[in-house]
């Protein structure tokens, strides 16, 4: 096969890949009349852990866990917080909302990255962070009043979570370069079970299982969890790193397409300024250049 059609074939990887964790987004929501989002979290990723495990043994992977105590932050970061922020962020806010302040994640990075590893921005970043600012403003339109301000608080937290776990998982890879497939299902596990006794002491609806929650949570494991991260491992071995990062452009923009057909969750004007600003930000600051060249 030649080169041609191994990019195509990454590309359209990539696409399908992006297609899978818009559409988990649209699930999310569904399922949050069905399921506290606290046992949402903790049920996700425990079973999560379980699966990527059994693909570990399968493949005859190590399963020792990593270095416990990094493994454990990151589990707290990049699994519990991220996502019980933004389960709690749905029960109230709306898919493209939520998912776009999720994918402020590149933001956090570039400032956690100078911060814990010494990675100096560059020009290209303040520009970046300078377009997604404004956009926030467009987004929030404070002149109308602040309004139900608490599912984008929620969703900003949440992507400032997944990026200090990007930035731990960075830390762990440099230093104890351990298996890609083994680590993910460990921090999966640690964080799934944190989240098990904040769900059991925080009041919640109970699980209510029916063929709604029972085919939400199908998806969200095998397909969005499970799939969809082995499907990003093979964008990320065939395609450049700096075009396979741009997905994180289309995630938002797709769950919010989607929620705009599915859930009739239609953006306004200054929301829609709002996001072009902060999908530009987010774009200037995946292109810029590496920490230390301008």
């Amino acid at each position: 096969m030649n080169r041609s059609s191994f990019d195509r074939a990454g590309l359209a990887l990539m696409l399908s890949t992006i297609l899978v964790w818009a559409g988990s987004w649209i699930a999310m929501k569904l399922i949050v009349p069905y399921i506290g989002p606290f046992d949402f979290v903790a049920l996700r990723y425990v079973t999560g852990a379980v699966v990527l495990f059994v693909l570990a043994l399968a493949t005859r992977r190590p399963l020792a866990m990593p270095p416990w105590g990094l493994t454990l932050l990151i589990g707290l970061t990049q699994t519990a917080g991220f996502q019980g922020f933004v389960q709690t962020a749905l029960v109230s806010g709306g898919v493209g909302k939520v998912s776009l302040m999720a994918y402020t994640m590149p933001f956090w990075v570039v400032l956690f990255a100078w911060w814990l590893l010494r990675e100096r921005p560059t020009v290209r970043h303040a520009a970046g962070i300078g377009l997604a600012a404004i956009g926030l403003v467009c987004f929030v339109e404070p002149w109308n009043g602040l309004g139900d301000i608490k599912p984008v608080l929620l969703g900003l937290g949440s992507g400032l979570c997944w990026g200090v776990g990007t930035v731990l998982s960075k830390r762990m890879f440099e230093r104890h370069r351990p298996d890609v497939m083994v680590f993910t299902a460990w921090q999966m596990l640690l964080g799934g079970l944190v989240m098990a006794p904040v769900a059991w002491m925080v009041p919640q609806i109970p699980a209510q299982w029916g063929w709604q929650l029972s085919l939400g949570m199908i998806y969200i494991v095998f397909i969005a969890t499970a799939a969809g991260w082995l499907l990003w491992l093979q964008v990320v071995r065939r395609v450049p790193a700096s075009i396979a990062g741009l997905s994180s452009l289309g995630v938002p923009v797709v769950a919010m397409l989607l929620a705009w057909a599915l859930l009739s969750e239609r953006p306004g004007g200054a929301e829609l300024a709002g996001m072009a600003l902060i999908l530009a930000g987010i774009w200037v600051v995946s292109r810029a250049a590496l920490p230390g060249r301008q």
